[in-house]
């Protein structure tokens, strides 16, 4: 595996990681309780900021898995690229299990929701603003 991105967020109160279909991380400093599929804040980046050979790997419909760790706790997840995804939003980076795509959807029929990943790991964010990093692999 190669590590094609490495992504640095930070957890909140309102985190709540319960929505069904996606999994999200903004740059934005502030999360309301209806942000239900939100996992991180204050991201170091967003779609727009992606590196050009993460891009590249997930325009040409690569396997992605995308690795949460957040102290000792860890999950992962899957999600796969596609041409048609713009990777331009300039705040968010949303992972979906659907195939719906926009400026925000960095991967589309991902493996997990937000409310698949692991409980422990979730609550341990709700507790304080702990750091959360997300890896990007390629899976080839």
């Amino acid at each position: 595996m190669t590590i094609l991105e490495s992504i640095i967020a930070f957890g909140h109160v309102n985190v709540s990681c319960i929505h069904n279909s996606t999994i999200e991380i903004t740059k934005e400093n502030y999360l309301t309780d209806r942000g239900t599929c939100v996992l991180g804040i204050n991201s170091s980046k967003a779609c727009s900021d992606l590196d050009p050979k993460l891009k590249l790997q997930i325009w040409e419909g690569a396997k992605i898995e995308v690795v949460i760790q957040v102290e000792e706790v860890h999950d992962k997840f899957y999600g796969f690229g596609s041409k048609l995804l713009p990777l331009s939003h300039e705040f968010d980076l949303v992972f979906r299990k659907s195939d719906f795509i926009c400026d925000r959807t960095v991967l589309i029929n991902c493996s997990k929701s937000s409310r698949d990943l692991d409980r422990n790991l979730v609550k341990s964010l709700t507790s304080s603003n702990k750091e959360i990093k997300l890896t990007f692999n390629t899976t080839r």
